[in-house]
């Protein structure tokens, strides 16, 4: 950074439209940040900053002006209204990564991490469920992606998620906040018990479904399924009766919960602007290839138009750790998922909780030919964790205190094993040495239960934690960088991620 009067100010970030500059600036004592905007006609400024409020002068010549301005959504959008690439856009059918970010804070990490990969960013990606906990809204996920993008010069397309939607409410507070992504997650429609039904309990619950929203009768859907042969590269699909009555009865509510999400965007924003994604990943039991074949062709049969599938594959995906289960079973079944996806040729595989699944993102890569999704979500938050440990020992131990008590009550919502008798440091963590204290970090117990109790930390540690990083955040950026260049150089040793296939 470079100083400008008694303010810092952030060199990539410097940006020229209409005669006006505008670049972003941060207080050198408070850390606070500010939109800064240099006028070389002093004449005029009031005519050229209308958009703008709240700005208060900080230099002014016979040639120039400049004023500082805060970071409020109003800001934000009039900035996003004069530098277009600050707004986020639907990428298409092609790589990418989603960064999820709970403190508002890593987009810059981000950045460094994902430029000169040709994988496309998603910067702002939150689900309903950490906005809950967070205590932050739509509009503030992607106003904090879009000044971490102002901050770094970042010019290329990115976008913005809206994770795991589940009604049509859900869908509106973030479309009305501007993403461009959107993910139904129909889980609580999925019929879980499927899997051990009798045939006649399965046709029954078919019989039940709600054909009226599915635009058919049973009878129509076994003629398209029944006795027929569905090649798919190297293997083929036949449904017998038991097979397409279990995949009905367990993701027909899905599908059409599904459509009626979709209709309600397309309701808002016509077909073409943005990207869908369809979620079953959060489901008791593996997605088969023939359930992936159903849920497809019935989705666009009836007019879905979506960008990528997240299947629930086999093993565990935990948060915030690597991948449990056999690789070799993994490959085999993601491979015939990924060829599933080719055949229909208008979408990619997701891979949802994939945050430090190290282990298997050269499978993925290598299997899906470029067209892959990666989302990952709290791992952002370990990192900045990693610079409490570093920085301010005392309060990660009050950190690791209260996840530890609180990790019982809020891991129910999650995917998690982790056992607190496990956690090293057991009751000792007021003697636990500093340099002890960052490795927990890396300890499969401990980092599940950091890693679900955000929620509570925040409630009771957010100032002196955004403080913390605020004072140190090259150090964050740094760790971001390191983290997340381990999750994307795997996915580039198959150079279909390198092109544009947008």
């Amino acid at each position: 950074m470079k100083t400008l009067t008694g303010f810092m100010y952030y060199p990539d970030s410097l940006a020229e439209s209409g005669g006006v500059t505008y670049f972003l600036a941060r207080s050198e004592e408070e850390y606070t940040k500010y939109l800064g905007i240099m006028t070389s006609m002093p004449g005029a400024t009031g005519q050229l900053l209308a958009d703008f409020r709240d700005g208060q002068g900080i230099a002014r010549d016979s040639s120039a002006s400049t004023h500082l301005y805060p970071l409020t959504p109003e800001n934000a959008a009039a900035l996003s209204a004069r530098l277009p690439w600050l707004r986020p856009q639907p990428l298409g059918l092609c790589a990418t990564a989603g960064f999820g970010d709970r403190l508002g804070l890593a987009t810059p990490g981000h950045v460094r991490a994902v430029e000169n990969t040709g994988i496309k960013p998603i910067f702002a990606q939150q689900s309903v469920r950490e906005n809950a906990r967070t205590r932050r809204t739509p509009q503030q996920v992607l106003d904090d992606a879009m000044w971490g993008v102002f901050q770094t010069g970042w010019r290329e397309p990115w976008g913005a998620d809206a994770d795991h939607l589940k009604t049509p409410t859900d869908i509106d507070a973030f479309y009305d906040a501007g993403f461009t992504f959107f993910t139904i997650d129909p889980g609580e429609h999925v019929d879980n018990a499927t899997q051990a039904d009798s045939l006649e309990t399965l046709r029954e619950k078919v019989r039940g479904l709600p054909w009226d929203r599915l635009d058919a009768r049973p009878e129509e859907v076994s003629q398209r399924y029944l006795n027929q042969t569905f090649q798919i590269e190297d293997f083929s699909l036949a449904f017998e009766e038991e097979t397409l009555l279990r995949a009905l009865a367990k993701y027909g509510r899905a599908i059409a919960h599904t459509v009626e999400m979709s209709r309600h965007l397309v309701g808002r924003s016509g077909k073409e602007g943005y990207d869908l994604e369809v979620s079953v990943d959060e489901t008791h039991t593996p997605t088969s290839a023939e359930e992936h074949f159903l849920i497809a062709s019935e989705l666009r049969r009836l007019g879905v138009q979506w960008n990528s599938l997240a299947p629930r594959f086999t093993g565990r995906f935990e948060k915030g750790v690597d991948y449990i289960g056999d690789l070799g079973e993994f490959e085999a079944q993601f491979a015939r998922h990924a060829a599933i996806a080719r055949h229909f040729g208008t979408y990619r595989l997701s891979l949802h909780s994939g945050s430090d699944k190290f282990s298997i993102y050269a499978i993925a890569a290598r299997q899906a030919r470029g067209l892959l999704h990666l989302k990952t979500a709290g791992t952002s938050y370990l990192e900045a964790l990693r610079v409490v440990a570093q920085v301010d020992p005392e309060l990660f131990r009050k950190i690791l205190l209260l996840a530890i008590e609180r990790y019982e009550e809020d891991r129910a919502s999650y995917h998690v094993s982790a056992e607190l008798a496990k956690v090293s440091v057991g009751e000792n963590v007021p003697g636990q040495p500093d340099a002890e204290l960052a490795p927990l970090l890396d300890q499969f117990d401990a980092r599940q239960v950091f890693h679900v109790t955000f929620g509570a930390v925040l409630d009771r540690f957010c100032a002196p934690l955004m403080d913390v990083l605020r004072a140190n955040e090259n150090l964050y950026y740094e760790y971001l960088e390191t983290h997340f260049k381990k999750h994307l150089e795997p996915l580039l040793q198959d150079r279909p991620f390198n092109q544009n296939t947008g």
